[in-house]
């Protein structure tokens, strides 16, 4: 990447540590097949058990936000998502998602929905993942989430086994999240059999949309992609 900043002389809401920033196609969510950069930051405090981005939780190199910008600005598209890691984990972050606001992007968040997502612009897409008991982390749901969402957002529940789509079907029904924003579920990959979550959202005739990791099928675990 270009432009990277090492200067420890910048207010730390002004830098983030950056992984990496690319062009693909979006792999999940309501934007699924769209042209989209992907601002992966650096950083995580879970560990989810199927986690295919265990390269972004440490390492990475300093930018300033206009250099960010910059970088996205030049692959000229308009869907950008910031990801991680977990992006929230950054103070930065929360301006960063202003600025490219601010410049036309239609930006989403992809976060992990451990940490308060109420104080992320409104025009962010914010794409909450709640944490299934098979990703091991589902003590670290932050569920004070729920009532900040709004119909632009998602909420997304990567399903490992039966288990785990039991306790998701509870929850959306529960907490009537179907009424707040559009939910996903995601076949955890190389564990839950797609074929089968999808036949047990038909016979239960869930609202939610089914989606597969289409980046995978395309490119499989290659990072950048």
């Amino acid at each position: 990447m270009k432009s990277m900043l090492d200067s420890a002389t910048q207010p730390l809401a002004e830098r983030l540590r950056i992984t990496e920033i690319f062009l693909s196609l979006q792999g999940e969510s309501s934007t699924v097949g769209l042209p989209t950069v992907f601002v992966r930051l650096t950083g995580c405090p879970l560990r989810c058990q199927y986690c295919d981005t265990a390269y972004a939780f440490r390492g990475g190199e300093f930018m300033d936000i206009d250099n960010i910008l910059a970088s996205v600005a030049a692959y000229q598209v308009t869907h950008v998502t910031v990801t991680g890691g977990e992006p929230l984990a950054q103070p930065g972050c929360l301006g960063l998602l202003e600025r490219l606001c601010d410049a036309g992007h239609r930006v989403s968040l992809e976060t992990s929905g451990a940490l308060d997502i109420c104080r992320v612009d409104s025009r962010v897409s914010r794409v909450v993942d709640l944490k299934t008991p098979g990703s091991g982390e589902v003590g670290k749901n932050r569920w004070e989430n729920l009532d900040c969402l709004s119909p632009i957002d998602q909420v997304k529940f990567v399903i490992c086994d039966r288990t785990d789509y039991e306790w998701a079907r509870q929850v959306l029904n529960e907490r009537d999240l179907a009424a707040r924003c559009e939910l996903l579920f995601s076949p955890s990959f190389g564990q839950q059999n797609a074929t089968r979550l999808a036949e047990w959202i038909l016979e239960d005739r869930l609202p939610v949309r089914f989606q597969v990791q289409l980046h995978k099928i395309l490119w499989g675990d290659e990072p950048g992609r």
